[in-house]
C-alpha cells in the first residue's frame, strides 16, 4: 500500500465518523465538530491525491485546501455564534422539536 493511498483512506475514515457523529448527535457544538472532521477528511483525500506523473505534487489542490481551511474557519465561527444564540433562546443548545 503506498502512502498517499493509506492518506486517502484515513482521509475517507475521517469523513465516515464525522458523517456519523453528524447523524447521531443532537448537541450542536458537536453536530459543528462533526462537520469539522468531515472536512479534515476532505482535505486530507485532496492532499493525498495530489500528484502528477513527476516527481511534484500538483499545487492547485493544494491551494483549494488552503482556501477551504479559511472558508471553515470562517463558517465554524459563524455555527458557533449561531449555537450562542440557540443556546440564549432556548436555554439548550439543541434545536427544538418540531410540532405537528
Amino acid at each position: 500500500m503506498t502512502q498517499p493511498l493509506w492518506y486517502a483512506l484515513v482521509g475517507a475514515g475521517l469523513f465516515c465518523i464525522g458523517l456519523l457523529g453528524l447523524l447521531l448527535q443532537r448537541h450542536l457544538l458537536r453536530r459543528v465538530l462533526a462537520l469539522n472532521l468531515m472536512g479534515g477528511g476532505v482535505f486530507l483525500i485532496f492532499v493525498a491525491l495530489a500528484r502528477r506523473a513527476g516527481a511534484l505534487p500538483d499545487p492547485v489542490p493544494h491551494a483549494m485546501v488552503l482556501t477551504g481551511l479559511v472558508v471553515s474557519v470562517s463558517a465554524t465561527a459563524l455555527a458557533l455564534v449561531l449555537i450562542d444564540r440557540v443556546q440564549r433562546q432556548h436555554g439548550q443548545p439543541e434545536l427544538p422539536e418540531d410540532e405537528a
